[in-house]
């Protein structure tokens, strides 16, 4: 128990038979349960889990590979379903310095919020031991997230290292969210229509410690790009539209729209130009005007979304 509230660990684990057990023995003893969500693997995960010889381990197998998100949503579900106070997240390949679970669990146990994320970006160290392409990946990643969740305080959006209450886990619809690689992207976006106050907690990096990683950034980048766009829109509709509205939707829409048009009309323009045909003083203005309206009216979008979800951190 932290703070006198119960806790759980979920792992979600694939393909992890050398690392799970080092995992497992990493769990802190403040921690209640244990629960490695073996997601189809094709070694031995499961078994070694198993074997690790620690009472709080539950071991829960998937029949099917269904991805990363699935296999959290598997352990908050049974956490749930336990009536654990707080929830955490640790990958099983032992990536997570578990040293750090305590200070992103207790803000959580304490009430302070309702959901903690690691944050391995905000010393230099990350530059240092983050493989390059996965650091970049991440930071484009991490400012696309802050436009789609709303969470501009929050960075590397890819960290899954994270507490969750469990009345935040009850609210959620936890089957609706996505199940891949970018699910900790649209459990922000998910958190925030429920306006859950979510807070960075400076974490260590730890690479080099034998794991294997199948990303590829070329093709995860942009399908979580695609991802957050969609959840982006679903966000202004459910929290600015249906439950409360708020009129930077139609800063949104305006700026949306003329720099759209701005464009469409510029390059228009230009193939004309090319083509050898000449292009009028007027219409030059009116490009250059549809681009700096619509370049201000989203900035107002963005700065009135970030005044209303300041009181969330």
């Amino acid at each position: 128990m932290l703070e006198g509230k119960t806790v759980a660990v979920v792992v979600p684990a694939y393909d992890e038979e050398e690392l799970v057990a080092t995992t497992i023995r990493g769990v802190p003893a403040f921690v209640d349960r244990i629960f490695v969500v073996d997601d189809a693997s094709r070694d031995r995960t499961a078994t070694v889990a198993r074997a690790a010889g620690d009472g709080r381990v539950e071991v829960i197998a998937h029949e099917r590979n269904a991805g990363v998100g699935a296999a959290i949503v598997t352990g908050y579900h049974r956490a749930v379903a336990e009536g654990l106070d707080v929830t955490c997240v640790m990958a099983a390949d032992n990536q997570m310095d578990p040293a750090d679970l305590e200070k992103i669990a207790l803000p959580v146990a304490r009430g302070q919020l309702e959901y903690a994320k690691a944050n391995r970006l905000i010393t230099g160290e990350a530059w240092k031991v983050i493989p390059r392409s996965r650091y970049l990946g991440n930071a484009v990643l991490s400012f696309l997230t802050k436009i789609a969740s709303g969470y501009w305080h929050v960075a590397d959006s890819q960290s899954g290292y994270t507490a969750a209450s469990r009345e935040i886990l009850e609210q959620l619809d936890l089957d609706r969210i996505y199940r891949g690689y970018g699910f900790p992207n649209d459990m922000l976006v998910h958190l925030n229509v429920w306006n859950a106050r979510v807070r960075d907690i400076p974490s260590r990096p730890v690479y080099g410690v034998g794991e294997r990683s199948g990303i590829k950034i070329r093709k995860v980048v942009p399908r979580i790009s695609w991802l957050l766009l969609k959840g982006f829109f679903w966000r202004m509709r459910e929290k600015y539209v249906i439950r409360d509205f708020h009129p930077l939707v139609f800063f949104y829409a305006l700026g949306f729209l003329m720099t759209f048009l701005g464009l469409g009309l510029g390059i228009a323009e230009v193939v004309l130009r090319i083509m050898g045909n000449a292009v009028s003083v007027g219409t030059v203005v009116l490009v250059a005007l549809l681009l700096i309206f619509g370049s201000q009216f989203t900035l107002f979008a963005m700065w009135f979304d970030m005044e209303s979800n300041k009181e969330l951190r």
